[in-house]
Parts: structure tokens; C-alpha cells; sequence
């Protein structure tokens, strides 16, 4: 049973790891939208 419930853990862990790297690819977009906008401005 530890074997089977430690496998189970795993294959969550990798699907959080998985979740949390899109996440931060799409914070990473937000933030250059927002730097983006913020150029546009300080250059007008």
C-alpha cells in the first residue's frame, strides 16, 4: 500500500509542477502587457 500511495503522490506533484510553470508563463505575459503599456505612456 506505501508503494502504491507514494506513486499516487508523485503523479500529483508533477501535475502541480506542470500547472505552476503555465502560471507563470502566463503571469509573465501579464507583466509585459503591463510594462508595454506603461512605455507607451512615459513615451507620449
Amino acid at each position: 500500500m506505501t508503494s502504491g500511495h507514494g506513486q499516487v503522490a508523485e503523479s500529483m506533484g508533477s501535475v502541480i509542477k506542470k500547472r505552476r510553470k503555465r502560471m507563470s508563463k502566463k503571469k509573465h505575459r501579464k507583466l509585459l502587457r503591463r510594462t508595454r503599456v506603461q512605455r507607451r505612456k512615459l513615451g507620449k
